[in-house]
């Protein structure tokens, strides 16, 4: 079976305390329990989760929907997005199955990062490890007007960003992911094809403004 690895990469630095962090939390429990309802994803969705504060951390390994289970997530610390960076890199080359002469490998991965602030490390040093990895379609969230869009340009094309990181924005970026992760695996199962851009994802909510 060929795999659809879901990628979500989560600032957990301390300006995520109190609010944003509980949304975030719940944000990925309704993703998974809204992606377990769709037989699509559940055939093909595989799911991890790392996180970044102080340093960066998987905190949930590459995993069926069946079998996910809630991370313990707290905020605290700097930024360390370089590092994240360089962990999902690491991660997607040793979780990923690659295609060989006999057998069709894992679909490339979708990634889906999110950050209230500007990095704290030498980001730049986890980006150029980053590019080297095959990834499929990377969105970049933007949390409220601290992070910084050119930086996360410098990611991925695909850039959204949240007027603020209250409750209220930040669910309804879990709900479009989930969406996003829906047509995803939709279009790999029915189609054999990969998502490629934006205007191929669900339109984002009002809450989540395309950065151009």
């Amino acid at each position: 079976m060929r795999r659809l690895p879901v990628y979500l990469v989560l600032d957990t630095s301390g300006s995520m305390t109190g609010e944003p962090i509980e949304a975030v939390k719940n944000g990925v429990q309704v993703l998974v329990s809204t992606l377990r309802q769709d037989p699509y994803a559940l055939e093909t969705a595989f799911l991890s989760v790392i996180t970044f504060n102080s340093s960066a951390q998987q905190v949930v390994p590459l995993t069926e929907l069946s079998m996910f289970q809630m991370p313990e997530i707290q905020a605290s610390g700097p930024t360390s997005l370089g590092e994240a960076l360089s962990l999902l890199a690491k991660k997607a080359d040793s979780e990923v199955a690659k295609t060989t002469m006999e057998v069709k490998g894992d679909w490339k991965p979708l990634v889906f990062l999110m950050t209230d602030g500007g990095p704290t490390d030498n980001w730049q040093k986890g980006l150029a490890e980053f590019k080297k990895g095959k990834f499929g379609m990377v969105v970049a969230c933007a949390a409220g007007h601290a992070a910084d869009t050119n930086v996360l340009k410098q990611i991925t094309e695909s850039v959204v960003q949240l007027d603020t990181a209250d409750s209220a924005a930040i669910k309804s970026f879990f709900k479009w992911v989930s969406a996003s992760v829906s047509t995803g695996s939709q279009k790999v199962e029915a189609a054999g094809v990969e998502v490629g851009g934006l205007s191929e994802l669900p339109p984002p909510p009002p809450e989540v403004n395309i950065v151009v």
